[in-house]
């Protein structure tokens, strides 16, 4: 199974949802000018949205790569203030290298218009219900580390 990586970043009231995405594409892209960046900038106005709406901390902003899954959320109110549970620290792998890709989690009655609006910017960048949470994830998780390569093991 591959390596999951969590970070929690401190959201409203310690910082509003704009900042925070910027802070959470600082992470991710590692302070790097590239194509990747330029897509995650593009949608701004949707992911502060979703963590204005508090998506982030019911379930994870999911972004994977060819190297460890990245699992992000938000705190909120006394927790952001306090900032004792968050953890912003840099990550020692590059996040989004080789093909990769970001989900944000949404609330069931925003999903259509959040899938339209981030279908305009990114096919990299989607989004899911929040309400599947781990599910989702745990599949996807358990869907990556059952693959078989049969071709692979014929040439063997």
């Amino acid at each position: 199974m591959s390596s999951v990586v969590s970070r929690k970043f401190r959201g409203t009231p310690y910082r509003n949802a704009s900042d925070t995405w910027s802070e959470i594409v600082e992470l991710l892209t590692q302070g790097k000018d590239s194509s990747a960046r330029k897509e995650l900038r593009a949608v701004a106005g949707i992911a502060a949205s979703l963590i204005t709406e508090q998506a982030p901390k019911q379930a994870a902003i999911i972004a994977t790569c060819d190297g460890p899954r990245t699992r992000i959320y938000c705190t909120y109110d006394d927790d952001a203030l306090d900032g004792s549970d968050a953890n912003e620290d840099a990550l020692s792998f590059e996040p989004l290298k080789g093909d990769w890709a970001v989900s944000l989690p949404c609330p069931e009655s925003d999903l259509s218009w959040v899938q339209a609006a981030l279908k305009k910017h990114s096919s990299r960048i989607t989004t899911r219900d929040l309400a599947s949470g781990f599910a989702l994830d745990e599949a996807a998780d358990n869907a990556k580390a059952m693959t078989l390569d049969v071709e692979g093991l014929r040439n063997l």
